[in-house]
């Protein structure tokens, strides 16, 4: 078929990335916004030897799934790729994602994997308690806000995204208010022109805290008591400063925060432990689901109080604090120093005094405690970034000789190779489960509990 050609499919299957899948005449058509089970119209945009993509026209017979989508700009937005889904078929995807990549990619067999049901949400809606707004101009000159169309930098106008918390309409308000009153400019990519880049607006959501980061291609805020005069307006406020960005970068946050109100974090809870947030910390986006996750985690480690665990990409002491709840000793290693510096000020507020924090690369920080310190691990567990494990991370693990390894997931196809690795090493897989931290989006967490096999 040739570009702009229509023509009529139905939809077999879903990528890993949410798109419809296809067949005419065994070519494979890619097509945005598809559900599982629709008869759509759509149309050619490019095509490669074995597939194709194509853009979806109009869909002629809808599947049993496909729901009306509640966000009025949710195919033009590049976050929700599942919103016209309904959340049960959205689950099955998500559990279907899992199951298969231990399949392809880990290449175990049906019998070794155990997988339990899938923890979804009761309420899929409201539930991030994080965001970041970028900042832009209109065709008209008019100062928007909103996220950026998928796989663009073009600004889909929407201050009110319904995964995220309802304020935040109101705070995004009363910046654009601030800008227009006093003439700051947003951010232009293009001439690397403009002051305001994104907003990063934090919500405690057991405390009710607010936390609200400019992010300014510039060294001051300019007039930026008017704008915490006008955000210590809405209740909960409690801390507000603008991060320096002034690279030409994808990269959202500067490295240099300046505060502005406030003691320069919020606070929330998971469980019964209280958590520190900066601006530059990493927290999970989803407490309610965050909850159930670590509770699994915690779970499969199996602690009886005499283990010492070590919790490689740490963070600020999440999953650290949650176990040593139940463990004799944790050590934590995370590589950014000002989650550290909030890992250790968590631990003092909770009065948890069985966790030693490591600034470090956890590739590098393991095999030296190990091999120069002799430090021993009944547990380990990780929750790496999307790109997994590192492969002398593993080999340590592997020569550490852990009973147990806890592997949390927010990317099931790295974690089906590191699991590969781990397995052929003289561990074996025991259960498995997904955690829907990301619902309407193709993303979901997963935690593994895996023993070292007796030999």
């Amino acid at each position: 078929m040739n570009k702009n050609e229509v023509f009529t499919v139905l939809i077999e299957d879903m990528s890993d990335t949410g798109e419809g899948i296809g067949k005419v005449d065994g070519y494979i058509w890619f097509i945005k916004d598809a559900v599982i089970g629709d008869e759509v119209e759509a149309k050619v945009m490019k095509t490669k030897k074995s597939y194709g993509f194509a853009k979806l026209i109009r869909v002629i017979k809808p599947s049993p799934d496909r729901v009306e989508a509640r966000c009025p700009v949710a195919r033009q937005c590049g976050g929700c790729q599942l919103q016209a889904m309904s959340y049960e078929a959205q689950l099955k995807f998500k559990e279907r994602k899992i199951y298969n990549n231990l399949l392809r990619i880990g290449k175990f067999t049906e019998d070794e994997i155990h997988m339990l049901p899938i923890m979804g949400m009761e309420d899929p809606w409201r539930y991030r308690n994080k965001a970041q707004f970028p900042f832009g101009l209109n065709k008209e000159g008019r100062i928007i806000t909103g996220f950026y169309a998928g796989r663009t930098h073009s600004i889909i106008e929407n201050e009110d995204c319904l995964l995220g918390v309802e304020v935040n309409k109101e705070i995004l308000g009363r910046i654009k208010g601030f800008m227009n009153a006093y003439g700051v400019k947003p951010y232009d990519e293009e001439g690397h022109r403009g002051l305001v880049r994104h907003a990063l607006i934090r919500v405690g959501f057991k405390t009710g805290e607010i936390m609200v980061c400019l992010v300014i291609n510039g060294k001051k805020l300019p007039y930026g008591e008017f704008l915490v005069e006008s955000l210590r307006e809405v209740p909960g406020m409690t801390s507000i400063s603008y991060s320096i960005n002034r690279e030409k970068t994808n990269v959202i946050m500067g490295k240099e925060v300046v505060n502005l109100y406030g003691p320069g974090y919020i606070a929330d809870y998971i469980g019964n432990v209280k958590y520190r947030i900066s601006p530059l910390s990493f927290y999970q986006v989803n407490p309610v689901q965050t909850e159930k996750l670590y509770g699994t985690a915690l779970e499969y480690a199996g602690l009886t109080g005499d283990e010492v665990v070590w919790d490689l990409y740490c963070g600020i002491g999440t999953i650290s604090l949650f176990l040593a709840q139940k463990a004799k000793k944790v050590y934590g290693v995370e590589i950014v120093p000002q989650a550290i510096e909030d890992a250790r000020e968590n631990a003092r507020i909770n009065g948890i005094e069985n966790v030693e924090f490591f600034v470090g690369k956890a590739e590098e920080v393991l095999p030296e405690q190990f091999e120069k310190n002799q430090v021993h691990a009944d547990v380990i567990v990780v929750d790496p970034p999307r790109k997994g494990c590192d492969q002398v991370c593993l080999e340590t693990i592997v020569k550490m000789r852990p009973e147990k390894v806890v592997y949390v997931s927010c990317d099931s196809a790295t974690l089906a190779r590191d699991l590969r690795y781990l397995v052929d090493c003289g561990y074996e897989m025991g259960r498995v489960r997904g955690c829907d931290m990301f619902p309407g989006s193709t993303h979901c967490e997963v935690c593994v509990e895996i023993c070292r096999t007796k030999q």
